[in-house]
């Protein structure tokens, strides 16, 4: 497997306002990615010729940062003459999840800054039963937290995770599910332009503001999810990406599995946030299966749906969750 290390980190520092600009990060990947190669084979106590294969992100994802690794990846294929398996992001997440909590067929709520996904295992795919129809949630949170000039570190969502514990008073804010399906740019644009008139007005606090919108988004991606559980009549809820780390949505969450005689299946920050590791670990699930991207195919697609990739390695399993 590539080298990678969940503990290799080289965070982007950012102003307080601010969100990450493509080619600013893509620069940032440039310089720090061979040091960091280097890093994880000193941390694993490997050389080159320890490892079998190269993963590297094949999408989604913001193009230029994605691009900057995938030469490297090319590049140091070349060079130790090792395949290369490109991955999809969002399927690496789900086995992440998979592996790290040992959940065995779960409906999938899949919550990052890019995407919002319920998601299940049926006919050798992750097929997605619901999702997004506008921005993601993470990125939802995350811009309202520039609105109100929160820091970055160490991690936008987390300031707001952090202030909507002091919030009080609930503002009550558009609340958008079409079906299966979620939406939160009206809402993004109600709570944006209501914070600017409450907070002069001293009627609210910020934190009031992020309890507010934590509440809502929240209660709209259980909503979504108890329906996926109830139509694949499914018993686990497992949730992956950088918003599952958040302890409010966990709880709520669980809450609803538990009101269904389920279980939830929940990670901390060290594997819901991105990282090489699961990466790594999704690759060589597809290298086992004999898969291997041709060089001239490690290209980096920013639009790679997560029904798009055949789920090879759980061939023979049951379709229908909680079977």
């Amino acid at each position: 497997m590539g080298p990678s290390s969940p503990t290799s980190e080289r965070p982007i520092l950012l102003p307080r306002g601010r969100g990450f600009l493509p080619q600013e990060t893509a620069r940032h990947h440039r310089e720090h990615v061979l040091e960091l190669a280097k890093q994880a084979f000193k941390i694993a106590h490997m050389t080159p010729n320890d490892i079998d294969v190269i993963c590297f992100t094949k999408g989604p994802g913001i193009a230029a940062p994605l691009v900057s690794v995938a030469v490297v990846v090319r590049m140091l294929a070349q060079l130790w003459g090792k395949p290369i398996v490109g991955v999809n992001h969002c399927v690496a997440h789900i086995e992440m999840g998979r592996v790290v909590t040992r959940a065995r067929n779960p409906v999938v709520l899949y919550v990052s800054g890019g995407n919002t996904q319920v998601i299940a295992f049926a006919q050798g795919r992750y097929r997605i039963f619901g999702e997004t129809i506008d921005i993601a949630v993470g990125n939802c949170l995350d811009r309202f937290a520039r609105i109100l000039q929160l820091p970055n570190e160490p991690a936008p969502g987390w300031q707001i995770e952090q202030l909507a514990k002091q919030g009080k008073q609930f503002i009550e804010l558009p609340y958008v599910v079409k079906g299966m399906d979620v939406s939160f740019s009206g809402l993004l644009s109600n709570i944006s332009k209501r914070a600017t008139e409450m907070l002069a007005a001293e009627t609210a606090t910020k934190a009031d503001l992020c309890f507010s919108l934590q509440e809502t988004v929240f209660a709209m991606l259980v909503e979504v999810t108890e329906r996926a559980m109830a139509h694949c009549h499914s018993s686990e809820v497992l949730i992956v990406g950088g918003v599952a780390c958040n302890e409010r949505l966990q709880d709520m969450m669980r809450a609803m599995v538990t009101q269904r005689g389920g279980s939830l299946c929940a990670m901390d920050e060290r594997f819901c946030i991105d990282n090489g590791a699961m990466i790594a670990y999704t690759g060589l699930l597809s290298f086992l299966q004999g898969q291997v991207t041709p060089i001239e195919q490690t290209t980096c697609t920013q639009r790679y749906r997560t029904d798009e990739v055949p789920i090879t390695w759980r061939a023979g399993e049951v379709d229908e969750p909680g079977d």
